[in-house]
């Protein structure tokens, strides 16, 4: 779990000192390179604020960054485990390929028990790995001011259509809709509770979302409308401290957000915005309550309204909003990050107390 490693200090001296007490127990990754590391590689040491933390290759797996080649972070789990040494193994010799349930029965596994293993030891299935690896490179290709072209081979797809049918499911535009320069720009963020994409121009955040959730691709076409350019794709000052912030929360280093933010609503909308971001976190508050607060105390629905149309995830903290009984209700992420959220934060909280106790 996130909060059961040392703290951030502890664990960033002893990567500085390959301290192999941890070796296996936690890893590195690297905000700068994109990759995970034991704590023990003897690749040259980056900078604390670039390092994250995780206890599992499987988090590290799901936050998009990719194992070292130099320290082989896999390794352990593949000599555990033959069927784990053989697909991983097959999947660095065959980067081109698009993995099927086929492939795998091909090469004589079970896929039952494929999916138990990868599951148990990176906590997603060898195809969802083998996925997102392709679907990840070819973003970076695109925010690096490749071509399309060199984007669909960098990401393995067998033809341009697939490799644009691919990206229009995640994002809901073609790949060549998001060119380099313009002034609303997107880039992608790893978190430990999925990827996101965050959609800024030189001033502001205007988009911070989960790949996952499904109105991402309205919520895009909605940016892409108002903005006379449309949207391009790379890394702008919002984005760059959005994510620096967001390694922060992760970390349990910091709930504070600063990034200066966009915000496209009514009046009132905006008066529900402002509320959320009143709560602590590691509180709840219900609709109703947010409602008395702003004054509308028969206006309930209205603040929900307002609370699903916030595309600022967890900068606007519309996940600290529950139903009047204390049950979770609806959230674009999904309910299990929802959940997620909730506890990091209580633990988050549990753990400054303690710092200035």
């Amino acid at each position: 779990m996130l909060f059961d490693l040392p703290d951030h200090q502890t664990l960033y001296a002893a990567l500085l000192a390959r301290d192999t007490r941890f070796d296996g127990q936690a890893f590195v990754c690297v905000s700068s390179t994109g990759v995970f590391c034991r704590l023990t590689c003897p690749a040259r040491k980056p900078k604390a604020e670039n390092c994250t933390f995780f206890a599992t290759i499987g988090e590290c797996i799901e936050a998009g960054y990719r194992a070292c080649r130099r320290c082989h972070p896999l390794q352990a789990a593949a000599l555990a485990d033959p069927t784990i040494a053989a697909l991983l193994r097959a999947l660095d010799e065959q980067p081109g390929l698009r993995w099927s349930e086929g492939h795998v029965e091909q090469l004589g596994f079970d896929l039952s028990t494929v999916r138990r293993s990868f599951k148990r030891q990176f906590g997603m299935t060898f195809l969802e790995m083998a996925r997102q690896r392709r679907l990840r490179e070819g973003f970076e290709t695109l925010a690096t001011g490749g071509k399309v072209s060199t984007a669909q081979h960098e990401a393995s797809f067998e033809s341009a259509s697939a490799f644009r049918a691919a990206f229009a499911r995640l994002l809901g535009c073609a790949p060549a809709d998001l060119r380099a320069g313009r002034l609303l720009r997107a880039t992608w963020i790893p978190t430990p509770l999925g990827d996101m994409i965050a959609v800024s121009s030189r001033r502001h955040l205007h988009l911070l979302e989960f790949v996952d959730r499904k109105g991402l691709p309205a919520e895009l076409a909605r940016l892409q409308a108002g903005s006379k350019e449309g949207i391009g794709i790379g890394s702008l000052p919002p984005s760059e401290q959005a994510a620096a912030e967001l390694a922060d929360y992760f970390a349990a280093r910091s709930d504070r957000f600063r990034t200066p933010l966009a915000l496209a609503g009514s009046a009132f909308t905006q008066q529900v915005w402002d509320a959320l971001r009143e709560i602590p976190a590691g509180e709840t508050r219900s609709y109703s309550e947010i409602a008395r607060q702003v004054g509308r105390p028969s206006a309930v629905r209205a603040v929900a309204r307002a609370n699903g149309a916030n595309q600022i995830a967890l900068m606007i903290p519309c996940h600290r909003v529950i139903g009047a009984d204390g049950s979770l209700t609806g959230y674009g992420g999904g309910l299990w990050r929802k959940q997620r959220l909730i506890e990091i934060e209580r633990q988050l909280r549990t753990t400054k107390k303690e710092t200035f106790a």
